[in-house]
């Protein structure tokens, strides 16, 4: 019987993964957002600084990202844990991600149906929360899913800072054994993961398709 089923820290591995997946989608998604909004501002400083960010994190790898927040940040005096560092890389990166498909959906609604919203006098909140959002959700949803998925995958790069998740698990266990079968066990648990998740975001998507 392989030991990796029987091994604690495989699964404790696998709870990385979903530690770091859930944490990046809590707060990026929601992040996105309210970057998204600053990128469109009429403010200029604030939306030259949107895109500023934007496109040093859209434009240099998470990889590099993940490296300079932990290894890199020490030498101005902040320290931070593995997990935190991974955690804080993964967000700022999807986050700028983000922020360009919300303001694509933002920008393809029709500018008379913010004008309509006036004229019923909804106010700002109301307009978006009510007539803007709900559309701006169906838009968006094809490319947010792309993410998601890719962000599974991606998960398997704090193994770079030396964050012990399910990858570097199985290598631990395949030098130990002399043996690829861990690695194939990772791999079944990613695409099981990839799997379910894209049944689940193509289910929502057909419920959401009803505008169509």
């Amino acid at each position: 019987m392989n030991t990796m089923l029987t091994n604690p820290m495989f699964y404790s591995g696998l709870l990385v993964v979903f530690y770091v997946f859930v944490g990046t989608l809590a707060i990026s998604l929601p992040l996105g957002l309210i970057l998204a909004l600053a990128r469109m501002s009429r403010f200029a400083p604030l939306r030259l600084m949107t895109q500023i960010y934007v496109t040093v994190m859209r434009g240099t790898p998470l990889l590099l990202q993940l490296i300079f927040i932990y290894y890199g940040l020490p030498n101005i005096g902040i320290v931070l844990d593995r997990l935190p560092s991974a955690l804080i890389a993964f967000i700022l990166n999807y986050a700028a991600y983000f922020v360009e498909i919300y303001r694509g959906g933002l920008e393809s609604i029709p500018k008379g149906q913010f004008e309509a919203a006036r004229t019923l006098g909804f106010d700002t909140r109301t307009t978006y929360k009510r007539v803007i959002l709900p559309q701006v959700v169906k838009r968006i949803l094809p490319p947010i899913s792309n993410e998601v998925i890719t962000l599974v995958k991606d998960t398997a790069l704090v193994y770079a800072i030396g964050v012990v998740d399910m990858l570097r698990v199985s290598q631990i266990e395949m030098n130990r054994t002399a043996s690829l079968t861990p690695l194939l066990y990772s791999a079944a648990a990613y695409l099981i993961i990839v799997i379910g998740l894209t049944y689940l975001l193509q289910r929502l998507e057909k419920r959401l398709a009803y505008y169509k």
